[in-house]
């Protein structure tokens, strides 16, 4: 399920963003702080088409991304990438000093054992001293009050404006969403992709990171980092 998300929605990905482009440069930046900033070799692990990548390869880093999606892939521009999960990610041991799983992606793994394993992984292909870096949703927030949208946000470009806005359904457990992914286009198309997220809460995370090897998990808040989601970053 999460790749066909994916695949289908490579082409308008961009569009989720006002100006991708800012995005790019902006969370580039914001990521590149949080790695002391001075390039390193990082793996992007969710890299999708590059927002995250983009940014961080401008900035000096060796960047090398995956994702799940062939689509996603094919729109990232000028870095090596592989197709490939992050539960067993196509690398020898202690090859990177960095892994990044940003804008939400980790949570796409509905259960303990699956993210203990991608997160073993991460551990796995770093270095001594090596940094991870992920960034969920405020889902200790959501698991309180289980919201039901999010709020439109809208692509501004020549042909017209695009909106894009999530409608979320509530498993029975409150722990597990659906999401419709909605785009309105300027010709008033719509597309509408669907997914499922784990709400899992900075706890529960904490502790799976913990068991994974990694030590010092510290949370960077929004105002804090720059960065538009919390993050969450280790040592190895």
């Amino acid at each position: 399920m999460t790749r066909r998300f994916y695949d289908r929605l490579a082409a308008d990905y961009h569009r989720i963003y006002a100006d991708w482009q800012s995005s790019v440069r902006r969370q580039g930046e914001a990521l590149h702080r949080l790695l002391g900033g001075h390039p390193r070799r990082v793996l992007d692990c969710a890299c999708g088409i590059g927002t995250q990548a983009v940014g961080l390869a401008a900035l000096g880093h060796s960047v090398i991304g995956t994702d799940l999606s062939p689509g996603a892939l094919a729109r990232v521009p000028d870095l090596p990438v592989a197709a490939a999960d992050m539960r067993a990610l196509p690398f020898p041991d202690a090859t990177f000093d960095a892994v990044v799983c940003a804008d939400n992606s980790l949570p796409h793994l509905l259960t303990a054992e699956d993210m203990g394993r991608a997160l073993t992984e991460m551990h796995r292909v770093l270095g001594k001293a090596g940094r991870l870096i992920l960034s969920t949703r405020d889902y200790d927030e959501a698991r309180r009050t289980h919201p039901t949208a999010t709020p439109p946000s809208v692509h501004e470009a020549a042909e017209g404006r695009t909106i894009t806005f999530q409608l979320w359904h509530w498993h029975t457990d409150g722990e597990r969403y659906d999401v419709e992914l909605c785009q309105v286009f300027p010709d008033l198309t719509t597309t509408v992709h669907t997914t499922t997220y784990w709400a899992i809460t900075r706890a529960e995370l904490q502790s799976l990171v913990n068991a994974a090897g990694f030590s010092d998990p510290t949370w960077h808040e929004p105002e804090e980092s720059g960065f538009f989601q919390p993050i969450l970053t280790a040592k190895t």
